[in-house]
């Protein structure tokens, strides 16, 4: 994955074989994405990179992330739990993720005509950043480790890749993370699984 910031918007994330290519998401919806970019700069965000994604923070929180994919590009909040959503435009990254966190987008048009929209949601992060606020642990009705829910719910890249497992592959998961005592010790089997998920396998395979 890339580790400069400028690498995004010029190659890609470097996840997979596209990276640098015409064929890659970002070269895709890169006038969206530059769209996007600049709504957070101007809001006052620090721009950096991590998984791979431009991630804007603001007093040491992180608040919103863009990602790309081959049929759209999205803008995620995070901690959006604590998000009002008066509008109703947030969605879930994926069937395993308990929070409504994204605005998915197809064109720059639209993210121009919902500027509005993302400058006050951000506001509302940024001042839940400031007072220190972070939203209630939130779950879905399935086996699902709490730390994985909140690491879908972080990197939107990874809930689509996971929403895309066979329901073998991912109570697999389910119970190889599950089965540590200690929370860090299921964070760091997670951390550990990323290129299997991204690859579409199963936690044992090879």
């Amino acid at each position: 994955m890339i580790t400069d910031i400028e690498d995004y918007f010029s190659k890609g994330c470097g996840r997979c074989k596209r990276f640098d290519t015409p064929a890659c998401s970002v070269a895709k919806w890169h006038d969206g994405v530059i769209a996007m970019r600049r709504i957070c700069l101007d809001a006052g965000l620090t721009e950096h990179v991590k998984w791979g994604h431009p991630v804007y923070t603001h007093t040491g929180r992180n608040i919103a992330m863009i990602g790309t994919f081959q049929d759209d590009f999205r803008f995620t909040f995070m901690n959006a739990g604590l998000l009002k959503d008066l509008e109703g435009v947030l969605e879930a990254p994926g069937p395993n993720s308990a929070t409504r966190s994204m605005v998915r987008f197809q064109s720059a048009a639209e993210v121009k005509a919902r500027t509005p929209l993302l400058q006050a949601y951000l506001d509302e992060a940024m001042g839940y950043a400031e007072q220190g606020l972070k939203p209630p642990k939130t779950t879905l009705n399935h086996d699902a480790p709490q730390e994985l829910t909140d690491a879908l719910d972080a990197d939107p890249a990874l809930a689509e890749a996971f929403a895309a497992l066979t329901p073998g592959r991912k109570r697999g998961y389910y119970m190889h993370i599950g089965s540590a005592k200690q929370s860090a010790t299921r964070t760091r089997r997670i951390e550990k699984l990323r290129p299997q998920i991204f690859a579409g396998k199963g936690f044992n395979e090879r």
